[in-house]
């Protein structure tokens, strides 16, 4: 098939992502903790930090940038890049917050499903790839639009700290 030619697919061409893949490898390197902004979360305050919950290896923050509402990641306290390197223990309670993150969402905010994954290596897409972390994405039933496209903006009702109390109350209740 030449370029060109219709092959039942409709594609949505985004040629201004095309700068972020070709300086993929300029992107920046955060070396040792000190640096990282996922370990400069481990010791702050927790409201600040957008701690939601914190377990014995890992702990649960709100996205800085999110996709949605609720946008959380689960993290562990090691600075460690692979889920390779996580212990038995690290990823098992990684799972175990994982799920308590979908049925806290769920309980907050009605979600009616989820996008959960992590990105492993700088090429792999891992904006902070020095510092393994799991997201979980609520999603509800239109929360896709062009806006993110056409306009370079994404539509987000509710403010992060409004998310962080809504969602640090419910964890607490959880147990």
């Amino acid at each position: 098939m030449m370029g060109g030619e219709a092959d039942g697919f409709e594609r949505l061409w985004t040629p201004h992502r095309m700068a972020y893949v070709s300086h993929s490898s300029e992107r920046k390197a955060y070396e040792g903790e000190h640096q990282c902004p996922l370990c400069q979360k481990i010791d702050g305050n927790d409201r600040e930090s957008l701690v939601v919950f914190r377990g014995e290896f890992n702990y649960v923050v709100l996205n800085l940038y999110p996709y949605n509402p609720g946008h959380l990641m689960v993290c562990p306290y090691r600075h460690i890049g692979w889920y390779t390197d996580a212990t038995d223990a690290e990823r098992d309670e990684m799972g175990a917050l994982t799920q308590q993150a979908m049925r806290v969402l769920e309980r907050v905010s009605g979600t009616k499903g989820f996008n959960i994954g992590m990105n492993q290596g700088a090429v792999g897409g891992a904006g902070i790839a020095e510092h393994l972390h799991q997201h979980v994405v609520p999603r509800w039933t239109g929360d896709s639009n062009f806006l993110p496209i056409i306009a370079q903006t994404k539509a987000l009702p509710e403010l992060l700290d409004d998310t962080w109390q809504r969602l640090s109350e419910a964890w607490t209740n959880e147990g």
